[in-house]
C-alpha cells in the first residue's frame, strides 16, 4: 500500500511541475502554475517520505524545522525588489542540497560506474552553483562590488582549475583514487564557483541567474540518476532545460554569446564616456513641466528599468497610471527582457503594484507603437533605449535589441545623473532635442509628478 502511494505521489508530482511550467508561460495562467508547483512539490515530498529508505523520521523533522526557520522570514521580509537576491539563495540552496548529497553517497558506499559518474556530475555542479549563486547574491545586494572583478589570465586561471576538476572527476570514477582526491575535487568545484562570477558584472545577471538555474537542473537530474529517482531526473531535466532556454532567450536579447557573458568582462565604466556625458548639453525639466506634458497627453509608453527596482517606484508609478487613465489617457508599458536583474524582474514589479498585466507588452509587439506616442517616460532604463546600439558599430551594444523610445514624440528620462550605465558608454538618447531629463530619485520624482498632475489638468 505505503509503495503504491509513494509512486503515485511522484507521478502526480512530475504532472504538476510540467504542467506548472506550461501554465508560468503567461500570466493569465501564472497563479495556476504556482499553485500547481507548490502542490506538486507537496506530493514530492510526501512521496519521499513514504519510500521504505527513510526509516527513521528525527533527522527530517530537523531538517524541515531548520528550513522553515530560514525560509519562511526569506519569503515574507525580502521587498520585492530583492527578488533576484532571493532567486539566487534558492538556486544556491538548492544546488547545496544536491552537492551534500552527493557527497554522502561517496562517503557511504563509494558507488562504481555510471552511478559514480553520475554522483560526480552531481557534486561538480552542485558545489560550483552553490558559490556562484552566493556570489550572485553578492553582487546584486552590492555586498561586493557589482562591477566586473578581473586580473590578467584570468580566463586562463579558470579554464584550468575546471579542467583540474575534472581531470580528478574522471580519475575518481576510473578507478580508486586516494583519499586526498574527492575533498581536492570538492574545493576547486567550490573555487571555480567563486572565480566564474567574479569577472561579471551585475548588468549581466539576468542571463547569469537564468544559467545558475539550468546548473542547478542538471545537478539535480544527475543526483536521480545517483539515487535512482525519477522523480529528481524529471524534475531536474525540466529546471535545466527551461533554464537553458531563457539563457539563450536572454544572450539574443543582448546580442551577445554565451562566452562573452562569463568571460567577456562587459561593463567596465570607460572614463572616456563619462568625461564627454559632462561636456555634451542636456535639457532638463522640473515635476511641474512633467506634469504638464503628460497631463496634455492622449498615449504614453511607460519603459521601467532597474532604477526602478532600486528606488521602490512601482507603486508610485502605479498612482500615476491611475491619474492619467483616469484622465482618458492611454498608458502602456514596454518591457525589455534584460531590463532589471534577472528574467521578469520589471514584470514581477509591475505586478505586485497591480498594473493590469495587458498593459505590459514585450518588445517585438510595442515597438512600432512608438512613433504613435506623444511620451515616452522611461524610468531607470538605460543601455536597453540606447540608439547607438542600431549604428554605432564600435559599441559594445551594436546589435543588441532595444526600445525605440527616441522615436517617441517627447521622450522624459528619470535618472538620479548622468552616469553611463552597464556597458559603460553614453546614452544618445539623453542629448537628443526631443528628450527632457528629469533628475532625482524615481519614486520622490514621480510622487512630485503625482502632486502636481491635478493643477496642471486644469491649466
Amino acid at each position: 500500500m505505503t509503495s503504491g502511494f509513494w509512486q503515485f505521489s511522484y507521478l502526480a508530482a512530475a504532472v504538476l511541475i510540467i504542467l506548472s511550467i506550461k501554465w508560468l508561460n503567461t500570466p493569465v495562467t501564472a497563479r495556476r502554475g504556482v499553485l500547481a508547483g507548490e502542490i506538486g512539490m507537496l506530493f514530492a515530498v510526501i512521496g519521499t517520505l513514504l519510500r521504505h529508505e527513510v526509516v527513521t523520521f528525527e533527522w527530517v523533522l530537523g531538517g524541515f524545522l531548520l528550513g522553515a526557520a530560514i525560509g519562511a522570514p526569506l519569503a515574507y521580509l525580502m521587498p520585492m525588489t530583492s527578488v533576484p537576491q532571493l532567486t539566487a539563495l534558492s538556486h544556491a540552496f538548492g544546488a547545496f542540497a544536491a552537492a551534500l548529497v552527493g557527497t554522502a553517497e561517496y562517503y557511504r558506499h563509494v558507488p562504481t560506474g555510471f552511478t559514480m559518474a553520475a554522483l560526480v556530475i552531481e557534486t561538480l555542479l552542485g558545489f560550483l552553483t552553490f558559490t556562484a549563486s552566493i556570489m550572485a547574491f553578492a553582487k546584486l545586494q552590492e555586498l561586493v562590488p557589482t562591477r566586473p572583478m578581473t586580473y590578467r589570465g584570468q580566463n586562463f586561471v579558470n579554464i584550468v582549475l575546471l579542467l583540474i576538476a575534472v581531470v580528478l572527476g574522471i580519475w575518481l570514477v576510473a578507478a580508486p583514487a586516494p583519499p586526498w582526491v574527492f575533498p581536492s575535487f570538492v574545493a576547486l568545484s567550490l573555487l571555480f564557483g567563486v572565480l566564474l562570477i567574479i569577472p561579471i558584472g551585475g548588468g549581466d545577471m539576468p542571463t547569469v541567474i537564468a544559467l545558475l538555474n539550468s546548473y542547478a537542473g542538471m545537478a539535480a537530474a544527475a543526483m536521480g540518476f545517483a539515487l535512482n529517482n525519477k522523480l529528481l531526473i524529471i524534475a531536474g531535466a525540466l529546471n535545466a532545460a527551461s533554464g537553458f532556454i531563457l539563457s539563450v532567450i536572454m544572450c539574443k536579447a543582448m546580442n551577445r554569446s554565451f562566452t562573452n557573458v562569463l568571460f567577456g568582462a562587459f561593463g567596465q565604466v570607460r572614463e572616456a564616456g563619462a568625461q564627454r556625458s559632462e561636456a555634451k548639453p542636456v535639457r532638463s525639466a522640473t515635476p511641474e513641466d512633467a506634469a504638464q506634458i503628460l497631463s496634455s497627453a492622449r498615449r504614453i509608453i511607460v519603459v521601467p528599468g532597474y532604477g526602478m527596482a532600486v528606488a521602490q517606484a512601482q507603486h508610485k508609478l502605479r498612482e500615476l497610471t491611475d491619474m492619467l487613465t483616469k484622465r482618458g489617457v492611454d498608458v502602456q508599458f514596454a518591457m525589455h527582457p534584460v531590463a532589471g536583474r534577472m528574467p521578469g524582474h520589471m514584470n514581477v514589479l509591475l505586478a505586485e503594484a497591480d498594473i493590469p498585466y495587458d498593459r505590459l507588452h514585450e518588445m517585438e509587439d510595442i515597438n512600432a507603437e512608438f512613433s504613435e506616442a506623444d511620451v515616452a517616460l522611461v524610468i531607470g532604463a538605460n543601455d536597453v533605449v540606447n540608439p547607438a546600439a542600431r549604428h554605432d558599430t564600435a559599441s559594445p551594444i551594436y546589435g543588441m535589441p532595444i526600445l525605440d523610445v527616441d522615436r517617441a514624440h517627447t521622450v522624459m528620462v528619470i535618472k538620479r545623473s548622468m552616469s553611463p550605465g552597464f556597458a559603460g558608454i553614453d546614452n544618445e538618447l539623453y542629448y537628443m532635442d526631443k528628450t527632457l531629463m528629469l533628475f532625482g530619485d524615481a519614486k520622490g520624482f514621480l510622487s512630485e509628478i503625482v502632486k502636481e498632475l491635478p493643477a496642471a489638468a486644469h491649466a
